[in-house]
């Protein structure tokens, strides 16, 4: 039998309801007869196990389980039996369009690249809360292009929810660490490390639904602060000045409100600061109806915006200060009720 060429690993806990999304894009795959499905729950308490089971009656799965140990462990175990020439991850809230593999196939038979990943985005389906999310991951103003740009301010570093590469890497540099947050970044820049070519597939794009409220919309971005701290204590190049910018302007607006009473150039602070945040919302507003033609989406926009900003610069504080001045070996995002 001829081994596949794409391994699909998809890491899963208790994520019932994406999954119910995912795997039916992923039955419905141009050149279906590439890949192969390897789903690894990694101890789900629900009725994963059963569904996917069910839904395998119809469409092959490798559908593995173990105890609860974080999705790199997962991915490792993925990994460890999958039969593709190149492994590809998704993250259980992508859905994928039908001719993803085409795209990656054609892009990979054209450059032949050792690792690639693609960019994310909103399906016309998704909530208008979702919708705004993914302006102000995906816009400039919001990422500056680092999550899948041909305009990045930074090197392109493949993510988990679109990220693959060939075995060999693997055989090389071996499986994800333990880290819970920014596993993703490190593999990448190790595969860098290891002087493997990386390159983004603009076209191979995902649906990505990320969070589905404000509260873990904040706590997800925070943590992401947090981590890009404990990424540039290994890899200091992971840590540029255009990554502070949000820790700048939380530090910035937390001195105008305890400046501004205390100073007689506080009337024009106050309105220097509100006249940026004002311009901010403006570019957000016009960006974002330019996309959706939706002014409720563009006004949420703007709210995502600013949380993602000030959920970023707090997380970069957080870590700064654990790593920098607790002199801590690891810094430490929110991890209770972090799903919830």
């Amino acid at each position: 039998m001829i081994p596949p060429k794409y391994s699909i690993i998809v890491p899963t806990y208790n994520r019932i309801a994406e999954l119910q999304e995912l795997l039916p894009s992923i039955s419905n795959l141009d050149r279906i007869d590439h890949i192969e499905l390897i789903i690894v729950d990694d101890g789900s308490t629900d009725n994963t196990a059963s569904w996917v089971e069910n839904y395998a009656s119809s469409y092959p799965i490798h559908y593995i389980r173990q105890k609860n140990q974080g999705p790199g462990a997962a991915r490792n175990l993925g990994m460890s039996i999958a039969k593709g020439t190149y492994f590809i991850f998704v993250d259980s809230d992508c859905i994928l369009p039908p001719d993803y593999i085409y795209k990656i196939d054609t892009y990979l038979e054209q450059y032949h690249p050792d690792a690639f990943g693609g960019p994310d985005t909103y399906h016309p389906s998704f909530s208008p809360f979702l919708k705004a999310v993914n302006y102000s991951m995906t816009s400039f103003i919001g990422t500056g292009g680092t999550r899948g740009s041909k305009k990045s301010v930074t090197k392109f570093y493949p993510r988990s929810f679109n990220m693959g590469f060939h075995r060999d890497v693997f055989e090389k540099i071996g499986g994800f660490n333990a880290l819970r947050h920014g596993q993703d970044m490190d593999y990448s820049a190790r595969i860098y490390k290891a002087g493997y070519s990386v390159q983004l597939i603009p076209d191979a794009y995902v649906y990505h639904k990320r969070r589905t409220s404000i509260w873990k919309f904040f706590k997800q971005i925070h943590n992401w602060g947090v981590t890009r701290i404990n990424l540039a204590s290994l890899y200091p190049g992971m840590l540029r000045p255009i990554h502070l910018m949000p820790a700048i302007l939380v530090l910035g607006v937390l001195v105008a409100i305890i400046v501004v009473p205390f100073t007689s150039y506080g009337n024009m602070i106050l309105i220097m600061a509100l006249s940026g945040i004002a311009m901010i919302a403006i570019i957000a507003f016009y960006q974002s109806y330019k996309m959706y033609a939706s002014v409720k989406i563009s006004l949420l926009s703007i709210i995502t915006l600013y949380i993602q900003v000030g959920a970023y610069g707090l997380g970069l504080l957080n870590g700064m200060w654990q790593k920098w001045i607790l002199r801590r070996d690891t810094a430490i995002g929110i991890t209770k009720n972090y799903y919830k």
